[in-house]
């Protein structure tokens, strides 16, 4: 059984149960007095939003450069997957691996399983809410090592800096990339899983 179904509240602050109330539109919760609800209002709709808007950002973050490197005044900037490609022509397979799985497999997986997930909950696809809520866990836990390159990048910008010698400067193809990382968190924050569990018609997934 769920909680709504035990005219339970759960507070999204403090986490406190509240038991519901019927007669009031805005029920606030009785510990800290924020506003309670069975489910997060618009998840869906901001959480498509947020998601049409990463993939839309997601073409330019690979299509412009992501960074320059300048060495005795002269500099090619490289995009990420350029950048990979350099990596693995110098030999450096374990780092051409991480970044190509921090900047290419990651946000695309992510772009990709929430798209998903919302679909199937709004399509009542054929998933049970154990494969959906294995997918959104998975996206969250992920969804941390996806500013490994941008990390790199400000740390490469603060330390190689030599003038004319060597130095290395963003380009826009890294804000634009740390902008479908943001958005891709955003968007795994503002679902609400506990739909997943609203559109279960198995008894069997409820266990």
């Amino acid at each position: 059984m769920r909680a709504i179904d035990a005219g339970i509240l759960v507070c999204a602050e403090c986490h406190e149960l509240n038991k519901q109330d019927a007669d009031t539109d805005e029920q606030v919760c009785t510990r800290c007095g924020a506003l309670v609800h069975a489910r997060r209002p618009n998840s869906l709709v901001r959480t498509w939003a947020l998601l049409i808007t990463a993939a839309i950002l997601y073409i330019p973050a690979n299509m412009l450069p992501i960074m320059t490197i300048n060495s005795l005044g002269k500099g090619a900037p490289s995009t990420i997957m350029s950048g990979v490609v350099d990596l693995v022509h110098y030999g450096m397979f374990p780092i051409a691996a991480v970044v190509f799985i921090a900047s290419i497999l990651v946000p695309t997986f992510k772009l990709v399983g929430i798209g998903l997930l919302l679909f199937s909950i709004q399509r009542r696809q054929p998933l049970s809410a154990r494969q959906r809520i294995w997918m959104y866990r998975f996206i969250e836990f992920i969804g941390r090592w996806s500013m490994l390159d941008i990390f790199v990048i400000a740390i490469l910008v603060a330390v190689v800096n030599f003038g004319r010698l060597a130095s290395i400067e963003a380009n826009l193809g890294a804000i634009a990339f740390a902008s479908v990382v943001i958005l891709t968190m955003l968007a795994a924050v503002s679902f609400d899983p506990r739909l997943i569990w609203d559109n279960t018609e198995s008894d069997d997934d409820h266990d």
